[in-house]
């Protein structure tokens, strides 16, 4: 997998590939050839790559230095025609290099009201942003901001015809793109790959080309709105290096998590695939229960069973025709204190167990909870399922395990109410929080969890001993041995109710097949992140979750694919 380091560990590995015979000179040249072959890939996409126009912009620092092997590879093997403009770039080597290409090179010194940089930007097929790198410091200096900001401005000049009409783009462009295609070196400049933090002049890219591994700041908002698709470059370099070996924070790729995925043989029956209790619903929340069991289908489970309240199980038993029933007593169509040990008793009969999608914050629901995570109270308990008030619970003194365990939605803001909560899980117990759970459940404000989601999901995982997926663009799961998985999906599809009952049901899906717990956790945030994707390059607004549920096939078999 690939992995993601820090600025500084960056600089590390770069020393520690020097020091083994990769120099800076080879790493750089590296670099340039993989941004060449990016943009090399683009072109291939025009109509007329013969008649496009490359305007490379080049800083004063290595990131420059990449821009300028880029350009000159760019030069000897592209009929496009490669155009430079320098940002105080001294006359080294490198410049010499591709000085001696013969190609229309521009100061920044010498075009006093930008005219020469907005003409090559505006008329540009491809622009490429090598101006500043890794090591940038925020807030940009005066010079560099009004650089960047006519930069950006350029991008969105229009020309106007003879005729008066006007056109927002030269011919060679695809129609679908508004502007040049930017593609940045590393990363955008003006954006801190530490933290994700962004200069306001910054200029942002279709593509991001970033090297030997991914910066947690190109996942972090706002600098994550900027970088559009992200490709690793690694360089070759070896995985033994130091910095790299050690390094525990990776990208969730195709790869990776079809190689996880459970195998599918040809003589199974049902229960190969393993059984799914979903604990669910409520009156005022009967969907959420569907959304997750047809999830857990959808992930391959062999058998799901459904545990709600009978008005929850009324609502729904007609549409879901696959699901098995487990009546629970309720409390006005809330689950109620007599469910926990039925719970126990039931839930030890199955692979995997997830609670909370659509229960809701009733006091009754919230005692259910607690005594079923009680480890030392178990009940037996039958009888007049459904009625408000259930009969007195008999104790007994075998203590039945609950199976891998997925808490959701508001089984958690119930779970952050109960003292200590953290105490009373299961090992490796999956907990799918957003960032407003994340804050009830660690006390922390929603800003402090959103400035350094790296940071507080890994701390916390260890924490209490969980596997955390803390959701959002883009999701991190961690793994309470240090273990951090970022997910390289943002997309607007999934900002809508229901789609977290999605996830949580494939997660309990994919456990009842027998998978581990983080494995399980990131093969399905990724099928569910894709599943996003493609929806959203469907539906561009409007998409419900049910319309979510049904790509999670299309994205099995791309993704087998």
């Amino acid at each position: 997998m690939i992995k993601v380091v820090s600025v500084a560990k960056t600089r590390e590995i770069e020393a520690a590939a020097d020091a083994a015979g990769i120099t800076y000179a080879d790493m750089m040249e590296l670099a340039g050839r993989a941004v060449a072959d990016r943009a090399l890939a683009f072109l291939a996409t025009l109509p007329k790559p013969e008649e496009a126009r490359i305007t490379v912009l080049i800083g004063p620092g290595n990131n420059g230095g990449d821009g300028l092997v880029a350009a000159r590879l760019l030069a000897e093997e592209s009929p496009a025609l490669v155009r430079l403009y320098l940002l105080k770039r001294r006359d080294d080597e490198l410049f010499k290099a591709v000085e001696g290409k013969g190609l229309f090179i521009a100061h920044a010194e010498d075009d006093q009201r930008n005219r020469v940089l907005t003409n090559m930007i505006a008329s540009a097929a491809l622009v490429i942003d090598a101006v500043f790198g890794i090591g940038v410091a925020l807030p940009l200096r005066d010079d560099a901001a009004k650089f960047l900001r006519a930069a950006k401005a350029a991008l969105k000049a229009e020309d106007e015809s003879a005729e008066g009409e006007i056109i927002v783009r030269p011919t060679e462009i695809p129609a679908c793109l508004p502007h040049a295609y930017v593609i940045a070196v590393d990363c955008p400049s003006g954006l801190d790959c530490d933290t994700g933090d962004i200069d306001k002049t910054a200029l942002p890219a279709d593509e991001t080309i970033t090297f030997i591994a991914a910066k947690p700041g190109l996942f972090a908002f706002p600098g994550a709105a900027s970088i559009g698709q992200l490709t690793v470059a690694t360089l070759g370099l070896p995985d033994a290096l130091e910095g790299l070996k050690s390094e525990k924070r990776v990208i969730a790729d195709a790869v990776t998590v079809r190689d996880r995925i459970p195998e599918r043989p040809l003589d199974a029956h049902k229960g190969t695939f393993g059984k799914a209790l979903i604990v669910a619903g409520s009156v005022n929340y009967t969907g959420a229960p569907g959304l997750a069991a047809r999830a857990a289908y959808r992930a391959g489970a062999g058998l799901v069973t459904v545990g709600a309240p009978a008005p929850t199980i009324n609502a729904l038993a007609a549409s879901l025709l696959e699901a098995t029933w487990l009546l629970l007593p309720h409390d006005m169509g809330a689950l109620a204190e007599g469910a926990a040990p039925i719970l126990r008793e039931e839930a030890a009969e199955y692979s995997a167990l997830l609670l909370g999608c659509g229960w809701g914050r009733d006091k009754a629901t919230k005692s259910a909870l607690e005594k079923l995570l009680n480890k030392a109270e178990t009940a037996r308990q039958r009888g007049q399922m459904g009625f408000t008030k259930a009969p007195p619970a008999t104790t007994i003194t075998e203590d039945k395990k609950l199976p891998p365990l997925v808490i959701d939605a508001d089984g958690l803001n119930l779970l952050a109410e109960i003292e200590h909560w953290w105490e009373r899980l299961p090992a490796e117990t999956i907990l799918t929080p957003h960032p407003g759970e994340m804050s009830r459940l660690s006390g922390l404000a929603t800003s402090e969890i959103q400035a350094d989601r790296w940071k507080i999901t890994a701390e916390k995982a260890a924490e209490w001993n969980v596997i955390l997926v803390l959701k959002g663009a883009h999701t991190i799961i961690a793994h309470p041995d240090g273990r951090v998985a970022v997910l390289p999906f943002k997309t607007s599809a999934l900002a809508t109710a229901g789609t977290g009952d999605i996830l949580a049901g494939l997660i309990v899906g994919l456990l009842a097949q027998g998978l581990k717990p983080f494995d399980a956790a990131l093969c399905a945030g990724y099928v569910h992140g894709l599943a996003g994707e493609m929806i959203g390059n469907v539906y561009p607004r409007g998409v419900m979750a049910s319309d979510v549920l049904d790509m999670i096939n299309a994205a099995w078999l791309a993704l087998e694919s």
